[in-house]
């Protein structure tokens, strides 16, 4: 079993004192068992109009936290630019607080313009597909019909392997810049399509756009963001999803009016692509890449830009401490599955293979059926329903992220989740439970979806940019989103043939499974990462050889 060490015991700090720490901590030792492979987000191929609250967090409480900092480091002895670490000899040893002068959340809401178009442009097709099916001629071809929903799906995951590859060469908000252009002409070109063919090349566009969103957004919030809040401001990504989705919904009201809207629903998103290009032009790069990347200077700028000039010394002595520089060449793909990262990169992995094999695409998927046989007939009433319990479980996610921690809330989400996996299979199955099977179903699928939001939705896309090494971040974050991408394709694909063999109940049943089979993996290889930077968090995955 390999061993992970800490580098670099505790920290010390003086404004300018002449004492100095006459020993550095000794390293303390992390089990990091091996892990599986992967996959992400939350089931969002299968009736977009009720995943309208399946991926997002609430943003809540902590934001004050943007304008203060926790107490570390005075200011360091060693300030050689080209340093990549600090002799624990020239340390200072008092604590003091600064207060940061900064300003992070503007930068965050530009992002999550990138997450906003992730939603809509999933979600926008649920209902425009109708009136467009008829516009171009395909309203009886069924398979036509399906490619335009999915080729979205199949850009997504070109987009997000290759998404790491530019954040890592161009970096971080030039990335931005360039992912821009697929989301905004893939949104033109589905607005003036005359043909299937135009509107399956928009729509491949527009999967490559939030593709590489997908894994940016995440990456970039968390490399930004202090570490006192950073798990609530990492969580704002999945809320931004979920206004994109929500948006796409309250677009297609006029449809009923003006069958032709669905052209300027498409057409809208243009508009948020531009933002995002223009925003990203005026925002800060990420200090750690430039650090990454030998640009000292550069990564100093981004952070008095970021929290202000009084958390320079602290910021930069952490990038030092970590080992990051540039004397490290660029990792490239096989990297990640070499001996040093493949332990952590599974972990990442894995998680997002638990999140889709859990079951959500089926609740979802069913919600209105079984709304139904409780007596709920309006699917706008389903869909409020459950989008009501994920925004519930997401505002309590997100106050408790910074506080209980992503592992916690990881171990309760999928508990709650196999706990009303069982409850959903015996309704449909147990006699006895018959004269309430309804209602039974329909507190089974709340349950299910409160759960989901308490961890499995929003905790894997916040906890993966944390747990790999700058060196591998934006590639390892890529290809864990691929797997989503390719996990949520052939799920999709397959999962109608599993319950017509199977029967609905059995596949419930084997969700349950899933769910506790993540219970175990998650309590035995997912480290705790609230309250420590990603330089704190990179030094004790650093594998020991």
């Amino acid at each position: 079993m390999m061993r992970c060490g800490l580098k670099g015991g505790g920290r010390v700090a003086s404004w300018g004192g002449d004492r100095r720490s006459p020993a550095v901590n000794p390293s303390s030792s992390v089990r990091m068992p091996a892990g599986g492979g992967g996959g992400c987000c939350s089931g969002l191929r299968s009736r977009a109009s009720d995943l309208a609250g399946l991926e997002m967090a609430s943003l809540r409480g902590g934001v004050g936290g943007l304008f203060r900092s926790s107490p570390r480091y005075g200011r360091l002895q060693a300030t050689a630019a080209g340093a990549s670490r600090v002799d624990p000899e020239d340390i200072p040893l008092e604590k003091v607080q600064v207060k940061s002068s900064g300003h992070v959340l503007p930068y965050v809401g530009v992002a999550c313009l990138g997450a906003i178009l992730f939603g809509y442009h999933l979600g926008v097709v649920n209902g425009a597909l109708e009136h467009l099916a008829k516009d171009l001629g395909i309203a009886e071809n069924a398979v036509l019909q399906g490619w335009v929903v999915s080729t979205s799906l199949a850009g997504a995951t070109v987009g997000s392997f290759t998404g790491g590859s530019l954040a890592d060469k161009f970096g971080r908000t030039r990335t931005f810049i360039l992912d821009a252009v697929p989301l905004a002409l893939g949104a033109f070109l589905s607005a003036t399509a005359q043909d299937i063919r135009t509107m399956i090349i928009g729509r491949l566009l527009a999967g490559i756009g939030i593709g590489i969103s997908s894994a940016l957004v995440p990456l970039y919030i968390s490399e930004i963001s202090p570490t006192e809040i950073r798990g609530t401001l990492g969580s704002v990504n999945q809320l931004f999803i979920c206004i994109g989705i929500l948006a796409a919904l309250l677009a297609g009201l006029p449809l009923a009016a003006n069958p032709s809207w669905w052209r300027t629903m498409f057409g809208i998103a243009v508009v948020p692509s531009i933002l995002l290009a223009v925003g990203m032009a005026f925002s800060p790069e990420s200090p750690r890449w430039l650090f990454q990347q030998g640009k000292v200077i550069q990564a100093e700028s981004a952070v008095k830009r970021l929290y202000g000039k009084e958390k320079v010394t602290e910021v930069m002595y952490d990038l030092r401490a970590s080992g990051q520089s540039s004397s490290e060449p660029e990792a490239g793909w096989f990297d990640l599955f070499s001996k040093r990262y493949w332990k952590v990169v599974s972990v990442g992995a894995a998680l997002f293979l638990f999140q889709q094999l859990a079951g959500i695409n089926a609740v979802v998927y069913y919600s209105t059926s079984v709304f139904r046989s409780a007596g709920i007939a309006s699917d706008v009433a389903a869909s409020a329903l459950v989008g009501a319990a994920n925004v519930f479980g997401t505002m309590i996610a997100s106050s408790l992220m910074d506080k209980q921690g992503r592992k916690s809330l990881l171990i309760t989400s999928f508990s709650g989740m196999g706990a009303s996996m069982l409850l959903l299979a015996l309704s449909f199955t147990w006699k006895a439970l018959a004269p309430y099977s309804g209602t039974l179903a329909v507190v089974g699928t709340v349950l299910y979806v409160l759960s989901f939001a308490l961890g499995a939705g929003p905790v894997p896309a916040l906890l993966l940019p944390e747990i790999f090494a700058s060196r591998i971040r934006a590639k390892a974050v890529a290809l864990s989103l691929g797997m989503h991408w390719v996990s949520n394709f052939f799920i999709g694909l397959y999962f109608l043939s599993v319950v017509n063999k199977f029967g609905i109940s059995t596949v419930y049943l084997g969700f349950a499974s899933v769910c506790a089979l993540a219970v175990l993996y998650i309590a035995g290889n997912v480290v705790e990462t609230k309250g420590r930077s990603l330089e704190e968090i990179e030094r004790e995955l650093s594998v020991v050889d």
